[in-house]
Formats: structure tokens, sequence, C-alpha cells
């Protein structure tokens, strides 16, 4: 037989054990709810990574790889191109007379669409423009206006294809990149119509 005081002071001890057990049950409950929410986090965000990493722009060196002669060819015919700031370097439509590469300087690339003119992007040193050109009907598909003086390098359009029919491979690679690009200014415009969206609703109502 228990003694009352000890009793009492048990059951006041059980039912604080139990308090304490049921505390540490929910507390580890929303451990392992924070932890899957974590998780679930991570794994959605990787495939957005991925899908980034898959769209991003191709070395240089990688998409203009090829054997020695057809590396020659296309060295032979580069031409060097220099521009003032405000110079429009090509127009929409206009014929195609190569593949650039922006060396120096800061350009943009601008559409007319239904008497609307759009800025589509910009081009840094680094960048090859109008690759959908150069690999398609050799008509541009825009136009490109330097913003700041400096420099780019053509492949001429005629050498371009010479180095095709000698290194198929090439035109293969620079199709992937091009797919690419329009992969990369889809994602572009899908992150600024969600931006758009959001300040759209986040702005407050006027009466």
């Amino acid at each position: 037989m228990v003694p009352h005081g000890l009793e009492h002071r048990g059951a006041k001890n059980l039912r604080h054990d139990s308090a304490a057990r049921w505390n540490a049950a929910l507390a580890m409950r929303r451990v392992t709810d924070l932890a899957q929410a974590k998780e679930e986090g991570i794994m959605q965000a990787e495939p957005k990574s991925k899908r980034l990493e898959a769209i991003a722009a191709h070395p240089l060196a990688e998409l203009l790889a090829c054997p020695s002669t057809t590396g020659s060819l296309l060295t032979a015919s580069a031409q060097t191109i220099d521009f003032e700031g405000g110079q429009t370097i090509f127009r929409q439509f206009g014929a195609c007379a190569g593949l650039y590469l922006v060396i120096h300087g800061h350009l943009v690339r601008r559409t007319d669409r239904l008497e609307t003119r759009i800025t589509l992007g910009s081009a840094r040193p680094g960048d090859l423009v109008e690759l959908a050109a150069a690999l398609g009907d050799r008509h541009h598909t825009y136009s490109l206006v330097a913003q700041t003086a400096g420099s780019l390098l053509m492949l001429p359009i005629d050498a371009l294809h010479q180095a095709f029919d000698d290194f198929p491979p090439l035109r293969m690679h620079l199709l992937e990149e091009l797919a690419r690009e329009v992969s990369r200014a889809y994602h572009a415009c899908s992150v600024s119509r969600y931006v758009r969206t959001r300040r759209s609703s986040m702005r407050p109502a006027t009466a």
C-alpha cells in the first residue's frame, strides 16, 4: 500500500510525465514536419537548378571545336568590326553577313513588332550573336544596336557554311546552343511575367 502523500505525488508525477511525453511527441512531430518540408524544398530546388544548368551557355571553345583545317579556314576568314555607341550593326530582316562574336562593348537586340519596338536583351563580350540567322534562312531576326564603342569578330556566312560541310558536328554544336538560347529567353520572359503578376497582385486596390 502506498502512503497517501506518495500516492498523491505519484499521480502528480504521472500527469507530469504524460504531459512531458505529449510535448516531446509534438516537438518530434514538428521537427519531422520541418525536415520533410525542407527536403521537399530541396527536391523542388534541385530540378530548377538542373534546368537552369541545362540551358546555360556553353564555352566558346566547346562550341567552335573542330579539326585544325576547319579552324584555319574560320580563322583566315574572320573579320574585325569596330563600332561606336549608337551605331546599328545590322537591321532586322536584312541579309545576314555572318556569325558575330562580341569582343568588347555593350549592344542591345531590338525587334519591331506591330509598330512596337521591343528590346530583346543585351549582348556582352563573349556572346555569339545571330545564331538563328546564320543557321537558318540567313536573314536577321532582330536589329543589333551598340550602346557603347567596341568591336566584334565576324565569321563570314560563306566560310561558316563551308566549315559546316567540312565538319558537320560544328553545325550541330551551334544548333544545340541556339536551342539553349531560346530556352534562356523563354525562362527570362517567364520570370519577368511572374514578377509583374506578383507586383500587380500586391498593389493596393484604389477606390
